[in-house]
């Protein structure tokens, strides 16, 4: 739901386009890819990951580079106003602070999905004999969607001077883009919030979909897609706070269970971990080194 009304409404500003046909066509175009199965989620993510990474950070550099010298200074305010109340509205500084942690939180997991245990249900998948190898793999998602795209985009915002418009979520990034690159920097923002978008879509249907047939079995997975589809049009429509509040909590009764078991299973990871980086034979299997 979030990723259809953070496409819907840039869409929208940009192009006129209303947020109900915007979510319908998402919703129809995640359709298409998910009935066929996790090859077909993998192929066209891996399609589009890469290639709307590095549109999106290259336009991100673009607007860096143009004011190189104020790095340091949009770093340190940063910094500086996450941790005075200046980054969240609240009764006094203490509660200010709070706020602006909580919700730092709440969007580092959403942008990364680390703690949730949705990511593992795809790395599963993965056809690998090493599941610490694998478990390297999946480190890096949350330092390039983190540490690399999302300061990235606070420092377009921030350099800008957009975060004094007022405006929030997507309305923001495209309003920094904007001021820096008139016409095209709607064009960066948008191409990029709708592939990020498409393709997250596709990614967590799949883990609603080993779920569903996990619980309840094979019979059940179509009809879970079908209302999977059908309610990317209703996040299109719906206001985005109602959006963020829906998925905050469920990121909430998703991590608590998952960040218990982690901790139950941290014995088995640490030891698994030691075995395979004592054993050169397995870090540097033959024919690669």
């Amino acid at each position: 739901m979030v990723q259809a009304n953070s496409v819907a409404a840039p869409l929208l500003t940009a192009f006129g386009i209303p947020k109900l046909v915007t979510g319908l066509v998402i919703g129809v175009l995640v359709f298409s890819v998910i009935v066929g199965g996790i090859k077909r989620i993998g192929q066209v993510a891996s399609a589009l990951v890469p290639f709307m990474a590095i549109f999106y950070v290259l336009g991100s550099l673009i607007v860096i580079l143009r004011n190189y010298d104020a790095v340091p200074a949009a770093l340190a305010l940063i910094f500086h106003d996450a941790f005075t109340g200046t980054a969240a509205s609240g009764g006094f500084a203490g509660a200010a602070v709070a706020q602006a942690i909580r919700m730092g939180v709440a969007r580092g997991v959403f942008s990364n999905e680390a703690g949730l245990g949705s990511a593992p249900i795809a790395h599963g998948a993965a056809q690998t004999e090493e599941p610490v190898r694998e478990g390297l793999v999946a480190m890096l998602g949350p330092f390039i969607d983190t540490i690399v795209i999302c300061t990235m985009t606070a420092l377009v915002i921030v350099l800008t001077g957009a975060y004094n418009s007022g405006l929030s979520g997507a309305d923001l990034t495209a309003r920094a883009f904007n001021m820096s690159m008139p016409v095209l920097g709607g064009y960066v923002v948008t191409f990029g919030l709708t592939t990020f978008a498409f393709s997250t879509a596709i990614s967590w249907s799949y883990y609603g979909d080993r779920s569903v047939e996990y619980l309840f079995g094979p019979k059940l997975v179509t009809p879970y897609r079908v209302l999977y589809c059908l309610l990317l049009p209703v996040g299109a429509v719906v206001e985005l706070n109602t959006v963020w509040t829906i998925s905050d909590i469920f990121n909430a009764m998703m991590a608590w269970p998952n960040l218990i078991g982690l901790l139950c299973l941290s014995g088995v990871v640490v030891r698994s971990t030691r075995e395979y980086f004592n054993d050169p034979a397995r870090v540097y299997p033959a024919g690669t080194r």
